[in-house]
């Protein structure tokens, strides 16, 4: 399985270094490749790593701009011409999608993601690693959304938050796709 992980090229606190060191760890030796932004810089190359030194596979995409801070040891790097071709081609080249703590451009990648399984362009699992309560703001906000009826699918249907890199795991492993409405 490909599993995707849209994270950070920023250097940042251990406390979210070290769940994503055991994520990568927990992917390679699920016999899963883990597609990513193709750094090799941060929260991306920190995940890198671990995959490659418990023997999986790398699919990185990048774009023009980025070029130069790609990881040459990838096992696959794809360099698209830019940000939006490069969100395309990691949902495409992906079984499931695994968010990370982040900045913007990690929400901007699972915020696109969800509105596409919305609109019933993919029915991959979703899950937000919520490493320190991270993205308890996040949740909150979803929740609230789905109370007072903003969202066209049920949250659950859309996105998994988890505390821990093994209920990630557990929760690809177990994912069952929600059946396919055809409203839009």
């Amino acid at each position: 399985m490909n599993i995707c992980v849209c994270c950070s090229s920023k250097e940042v606190s251990e406390k979210y270094m070290e769940p994503v060191r055991e994520l990568g760890k927990r992917i390679a030796e699920g016999g899963h490749n883990l597609v990513w932004g193709g750094s090799n810089r941060g929260m991306m190359k920190v995940i890198a790593d671990a995959v490659q030194e418990n023997g999986g596979k790398l699919i990185g995409v990048s774009f023009e701009l980025l070029r130069e801070r790609a990881r040459k040891e990838a096992t696959e790097m794809i360099v698209e011409k830019d940000l939006n071709t490069r969100k395309a081609t990691l949902l495409a080249r992906s079984d499931a999608i695994v968010m990370l703590p982040g900045g913007t451009g990690t929400l901007d990648e699972i915020t696109e993601v969800i509105e596409l399984k919305v609109f019933e362009m993919h029915n991959k699992a979703i899950i937000a690693l919520n490493t320190n309560d991270f993205y308890a703001g996040l949740k909150t906000q979803l929740e609230r959304m789905h109370e007072e009826d903003f969202l066209h699918v049920p949250l659950v249907e859309l996105i998994h938050f988890a505390d821990t890199p093994n209920e990630v795991i557990e929760y690809i492993t177990n994912y069952v796709p929600p059946l396919r409405r055809g409203k839009f």
